[in-house]
């Protein structure tokens, strides 16, 4: 186990390195520049010139990279020119938000969509076929379509949960759980038919094997092989599908947080990009590069602990 987590640690190393280059350097390919974005459209080029002086944006662009590798490594991510307001603190300020719905939606498409596959594998029939319907509309379901139907029907019509916003936990626990419902539900579709599909999948083929059969014979409780047994094996494609639902859900917030009014990271990104804000694109592209290395390990940890075959390697 010790080799693997050595190993995923160098390679996790070289592509936050290897992100945070690439987007500075596809940044600075981008039409436009910070300078023209704080101009505006009358300015003389004297002083474009000197504004672009100011900003080091005259320099190469390895040596700025450079530059602002240097601090990051550090812990400084800069300060962003068209606000003035420090990276680390702006991202700081809206990780909580995005947080709370990816790891909402994964702990809850996980927890649903888990159970109605366990199900359907054991009892089969009209839930079987039900889970195979649930996994062609959620498939089919946009998020922000679903998520703008949500606030029409419990937020409009029933006024039963708030139509946007997000409530900090630290203010009102209550009001941070409302505020997470809706969107939650937006993006915890499309992650529950897929785990129900995998995970029924999955459990057909291992209650179907030999060692099953086996030990029904030698009398184990029908408990016992669901869950010790055929949800363990069952478990390492599911467990790939959580990793990459998690990692998608980076990107699907964005629209869905834009529907809500939540102020995540997803909204920084796309305003930042839009005003080649440089400092918090690279800052906001390193907080979700280290967010997808986290959940790369924690994958990998997971298969050393269901497949010991791994651990080996």
């Amino acid at each position: 186990m010790s080799r693997l987590v050595l190993r995923r640690l160098a390679i996790s190393v070289s592509l936050v390195f290897a992100v945070s280059l690439l987007t500075f350097l596809l940044q600075s390919l981008t039409p436009g520049d910070t300078a023209r974005t704080i101009l505006g459209t009358n300015y003389t080029p004297e002083g474009y010139a000197q504004l672009r002086q100011q900003l080091h944006l005259d320099q190469p662009v390895l040596t700025r990279y450079w530059d602002w590798l240097s601090h990051a490594i550090r812990g400084d991510l800069g300060t962003s020119p068209i606000s003035g307001l420090g990276v680390g603190t702006e991202i700081a300020n809206r990780l909580g938000v995005t947080l709370a719905l990816v790891l909402g939606t994964t702990v809850v498409a996980t927890l649903i969509g888990v159970a109605l596959g366990v199900l359907s594998a054991v009892r089969g029939g009209v839930l079987g076929r039900a889970v195979d319907v649930l996994s062609m509309v959620g498939f089919a379901l946009p998020s922000f379509w679903l998520a703008l139907v949500l606030v029409l029907l419990f937020a409009v019509t029933l006024r039963v949960f708030p139509a946007t916003g997000y409530v900090p936990f630290l203010h009102s626990p209550a009001g941070w759980a409302q505020s997470l419902v809706l969107p939650i539900a937006a993006l915890a579709v499309h992650g529950i038919a897929h785990l129900a599909k995998q995970t029924r999948d999955g459990m057909l083929d291992v209650l179907s094997r030999d060692f099953v059969h086996t030990l029904r014979a030698n009398g184990a409780s029908e408990s016992s092989i669901i869950f010790r047994h055929a949800l363990r094996n069952a478990a390492i494609p599911v467990v790939t599908v959580v990793g990459l639902m998690l990692v998608s859900l980076l990107g699907g917030t964005v629209l869905v947080e834009a529907v809500f009014a939540m102020a995540g990271l997803g909204g920084l990104a796309v305003q930042s990009t839009t005003q080649h804000d440089l400092p918090m694109i690279q800052g906001v592209a390193l907080t979700f590069t280290l967010i997808v290395v986290v959940v790369n390990f924690a994958v990998d940890l997971a298969y050393g602990w269901l497949n010991p075959k791994v651990r080996a390697r």
